[in-house]
């Protein structure tokens, strides 16, 4: 069995994140995002956001797989789930049928922290005080300052490429 291109420790970013430890070129399934497969209404229903619209995403790994379905990496999650947010991303989360992998979307160098796009897209307003309430601490040329994608802005460039690349056909 080969060795895994990746290792968990303590990020600078937050908490932990997932570095790479050896080179991963572009297209590269480097992880399987896993966790159990439930319905967004019970994702609300398990982590709800609460009535002054604050939510937590530190404590929760859920990542949407569908328009109908998520990922609950706190039931069966693994290593995935640690991957941090950047606004300038090497790798996207891109689904296979019901599988969700994290896909390399150019070469990623050892030493380098993986992160992706978190791309939250609230349907409420994205003020200034819902900006803060979801910091963004990637220090990227480019960061937002916030986890929150813009409305109607289009995916950063590479994550766009790499799903007309190696998303499902």
């Amino acid at each position: 069995m080969a060795c895994r291109p990746w290792v968990v420790r303590r990020s600078a970013r937050h908490g932990r994140g997932v570095f790479a430890v050896a080179r991963i070129p572009a297209g590269t399934r480097i992880i399987e995002y896993t966790g159990e497969l439930i319905s967004e209404a019970e994702g609300e229903r398990r982590y709800p956001t609460l009535p002054d619209g604050a939510e937590e995403p530190e404590h929760t790994y859920l990542l949407t797989l569908d328009d109908d379905r998520v990922i609950d990496a706190n039931v069966g999650g693994n290593a995935a789930r640690f991957i941090n947010h950047s606004c300038a991303p090497n790798c996207e989360p891109i689904a296979y049928g019901d599988r969700m992998w994290i896909v390399a979307v150019r070469d990623i160098r050892p030493g380098e922290e993986l992160a992706y796009d978190y791309a939250i897209e609230l349907d409420e307003p994205h003020t200034p005080a819902r900006k803060r309430r979801f910091p963004c601490l990637c220090e990227a040329k480019t960061c937002r300052g916030s986890i929150l994608k813009p409305k109607r802005q289009p995916l950063h460039p590479l994550v766009r490429r790499a799903h007309a690349r190696w998303g499902p056909r």
